[in-house]
């Protein structure tokens, strides 16, 4: 079985008499150490995926697999235990804790996981020896993200799970954020999903999957992908 099986997996949001179909019958597979792009417009159903993914949501009908695992199953426990063990998440917007420090916020998520690394080493991983012990707001956007992936990888996650990651970063700060994300997975074989609209991004990854009104229009695979700083857009 490959380490990310989604069988047939289907979300339905209802609020009053609205029904909104998210997700409908989505099937695809990913193997351990990939970066997979997840690409498609607002509203077409990246994000549901990935917080269905990521434990943060339930689906409606279905079946996912993690590495064997049938998370779908799981209930609300298990589903926590799973998210603070597992799974690494970087967002758009960096949701730091304003009034800690850089190691400050990642020594918080290192408590959380059993599997946790050193927070120190993780900042300098990213090119943040000297900011450290700086607040969010003495840095710059796209420190804080890196601080961001510094606090994701010190649980040691199996997967790392990025939505938008640059959506609020500059061109050449974007192109670093994705460059460190591609450099780490390859690295340390660690299995990543990014969900994006930029169709240029694409070309890193060694999987793509398109999302189009909740369901899984065409899936390719990169056999030589490309280095995020040789990709413009």
């Amino acid at each position: 079985m490959s380490f990310i099986v989604f069988e047939k997996v289907s979300k339905v949001y209802q609020t009053g008499e609205v029904t909104v179909h998210a997700l409908k019958r989505a099937s695809f597979e990913i193997e351990e150490g990939e970066i997979c792009v997840i690409v498609g417009e607002s509203g077409a159903g990246k994000t549901t995926l990935l917080n269905i993914l990521g434990g943060m949501d339930t689906l409606t009908e279905g079946r996912i697999f993690l590495a064997n695992m049938d998370i779908s199953q799981f209930t609300k426990k298990e589903l926590a235990a799973y998210r603070r063990n597992n799974v690494g998440f970087v967002f758009q917007f960096y949701n730091l804790i304003p009034n800690l420090t850089a190691l400050e916020n990642v020594e918080i998520a290192s408590q959380l996981s059993k599997y946790s690394l050193d927070p120190e080493r993780m900042l300098e991983e990213v090119g943040l020896r000297e900011r450290m012990n700086h607040f969010p707001a003495g840095l710059s956007g796209g420190e804080q993200q890196r601080v961001a992936i510094a606090r994701a990888l010190a649980k040691d996650p199996r997967l790392l799970l990025c939505d938008e990651p640059t959506g609020a970063l500059d061109y050449k700060t974007g192109k670093g954020i994705l460059k460190l994300i591609q450099d780490t997975c390859r690295r340390k074989n660690m299995t990543a999903i990014i969900i994006t609209h930029n169709m240029a991004l694409t070309d890193m990854a060694d999987r793509v999957i398109r999302v189009k009104s909740g369901r899984i229009r065409e899936i390719w695979i990169n056999e030589e992908p490309t280095p995020v700083e040789e990709i413009e857009w």
